[in-house]
């Protein structure tokens, strides 16, 4: 089985063509390929398959829990540098398709990639409950604070700090766990921790199936909605541990990511590996 790791401020996916795969992508396939010990290891799997025109391909993420995911910016972002690099189209504009809708890459060079991924909104079913502002209050550790739920295509809830330092100093594998599963939100939830920096805010990113990630093309869009919203102005320089990402929100909270994405290696899966994923 052919498969490319990519990465894009560290947030690494292993990319898989669907004609490729030798049997069905099941959780528990998605567990062992994302596993670093048993498998190549990643934050998620991207499966690409061929669909009807005007759009190049359908895009399915899933999460290293085996969960699927609406969407990933940074991830849609290494499928659109993997699409065009690898001849599925020479255009440097074109459309996916997502379970959480299409999405509309820009490819700008070798590195970089411009992605719409649609319109933001503050309510839905992933917060039934929530008022039509999406705001609402939560605890982080022992310490009530508010939030701003924004649906990007899936659900963010962005929490503010006052300072950089409080954002750096949380311990996130303690703190997000009970906010992803708070039971408002009946899908989970993402979580971004942010605050206002010198260039824009810096963030960190807690991703439900996944934990603490080095950087979330979603999560991102999530806090620079939340800030905006604030009186930030856009576009907004997003500082996360895996680099810079900007987002762009404009007045009826349309969105887009700007940001790199790379290949690290194309291999093929050993013929052992797939007896023991079979």
């Amino acid at each position: 089985m052919r498969f490319e790791k990519w990465q894009a401020l560290g947030n690494d996916y292993l990319i898989v063509e669907e004609a490729e795969l030798p049997w069905a992508l099941t959780p528990a396939r998605v567990r062992g390929l994302c596993h670093p010990n048993f498998g190549p290891g990643g934050d998620g799997v991207l499966l690409l398959s061929r669909t009807d025109a005007p759009h190049v391909a359908h895009l399915r993420i899933f999460n290293p829990d085996g969960s699927e995911a609406e969407l990933s910016g940074n991830g849609a972002r290494e499928a659109a540098m993997y699409l065009h690099a690898r001849g599925w189209t020479a255009d440097s504009q074109f459309s996916m398709i997502t379970a959480a809708g299409t999405v509309h890459p820009v490819i700008l060079d070798s590195r970089n990639c411009r992605m719409g991924i649609g319109t933001a909104s503050l309510f839905g079913p992933d917060f039934p409950d929530g008022p039509a502002d999406g705001s609402g209050t939560v605890l982080v550790g022992s310490e009530r604070r508010a939030f701003q739920f924004v649906h990007v295509g899936n659900p963010q809830v962005a929490i503010h700090f006052d300072s950089v330092e409080e954002v750096d100093a949380l311990d996130l594998p303690h703190v997000g766990p009970s906010i992803q599963a708070d039971p408002r939100f009946p899908n989970r939830t993402n979580v971004s921790f942010w605050a206002h920096d010198a260039d824009g805010i810096r963030a960190r990113i807690f991703e439900r199936g996944v934990g603490e990630t080095m950087s979330s093309g979603t999560g991102s869009a999530g806090a620079a909605v939340a800030a905006v919203i604030g009186g930030l102005s856009s576009p907004v320089n997003v500082s996360l541990d895996g680099g810079d990402l900007i987002v762009t929100v404009d007045s009826n909270l349309g969105l887009e990511l700007t940001g790199w994405a790379i290949p690290v290696y194309a291999a093929t899966l050993a013929p052992e590996t797939v007896e023991d994923l079979t």
